[in-house]
């Protein structure tokens, strides 16, 4: 089972306005209440491609409640941590015309200690039948930011997989704590190592210097695919996985998409190499519609033989 933590859930409201300006009036074309977090994108994604997935976190006031209600509704197992202060709402607005995307993301509740207690309980219960566990998303306003790297070393001294999607401080934080996976995107992982990629040598050293930082694996997603640092006993192994051309509607939550491929892949029992083939085809074709981790698996199989798989030589890089 891989399970899937998501501390600052939310209600996603994505609103289609087509030719969007701000200070203009709008209607909206279309507009559909989802629940959200990056921990619940990728549960979504997991649940589409068949692997078996449980997602928790924290949920608090009528926000949260509806919330456990849109993942009941979904069919994706949840347990989920109940609150005090009110989970967060996010709006988006997706322009189709233009295909701009335009996103408005409350700070999200306050947590109290006994609140994050109760989740390291229900964590410790849920890891036991897990061989992965996602941490992943912001951090609620007042929750140190070394939270995630403390986590990691508890699943670690447990031996259980911890993976981290994050950013910034408890993205570093995290990977110091030697997770089994890290899967930035390219600008939080050129935040991460401190300086940008401009081209194919600077991604392909990135990985190291994150593996360097403490990671054992390494996805750096971007828009066009992926590049990974995968190792597992004596197999070492460095790609860059290129995704098909396809007419996107919305690119957001494409990464979360693309990880959660992987994992499922993996969980399958699938080979490096045919696990990230796997995950950048169901990032392609999360990019068809409108909604993170909502995608056509069939779709996602059909794309897997058009990606470009290349295997690539360590750059060196300066410490």
């Amino acid at each position: 089972m891989i399970v899937t933590v998501t501390l600052n859930a939310a209600i996603d409201r994505t609103l289609v306005v087509p030719n969007f300006q701000p200070g203009q009036r709008h209607r909206a074309s279309v507009g559909f209440p989802s629940a959200g977090g990056k921990g619940i994108n990728v549960a979504r994604a997991l649940k589409r491609l068949g692997a078996p997935v449980v997602c928790t976190g924290l949920a608090g006031g009528r926000t949260g409640t509806l919330l456990v209600e849109e993942l009941t509704r979904e069919g994706i197992l949840n347990d989920f941590v109940r609150i005090g202060a009110e989970s967060r709402t996010s709006i988006a607005v997706l322009d189709p015309t233009s295909n701009a995307y335009t996103e408005i993301n409350e700070w999200g509740p306050e947590v109290t200690e006994e609140e994050l207690e109760i989740l390291h309980e229900k964590l410790a219960y849920l890891a036991q039948r897990a061989e992965f566990v996602v941490l992943a998303g912001s951090l609620p306003r007042a929750v140190d930011e070394s939270f995630y790297g403390e986590l990691v070393r508890e699943l670690n001294r447990g031996q259980l997989l911890a993976v981290v999607d994050s950013e910034g401080e408890p993205l570093r934080l995290a990977v110091e704590a030697e997770p089994y996976l890290v899967s930035p995107n390219q600008r939080e992982a050129e935040a991460l190592v401190g300086h940008e990629f401009v081209d194919h040598e600077d991604l392909a050293a990135g990985l190291d210097e994150i593996a360097d930082l403490g990671a054992r694996n390494v996805l750096i997603t971007m828009e066009t695919g992926c590049y990974a640092l995968l190792r597992e006993d004596r197999t070492k192994l460095r790609v860059r996985a290129e995704a098909p051309r396809v007419e996107a509607a919305s690119e957001v939550g494409a990464g979360d998409t693309l990880l959660a491929g992987f994992l499922a892949g993996r969980v399958d029992g699938k080979p490096f190499d045919d696990a990230v083939r796997s995950a950048v085809a169901a990032g392609a074709a999360s990019v068809l519609e409108a909604g993170a981790g909502r995608f056509d698996p069939r779709e996602a199989g059909r794309l897997a033989s058009l990606v470009q798989l290349e295997h690539i030589e360590r750059v060196p890089h300066e410490r």
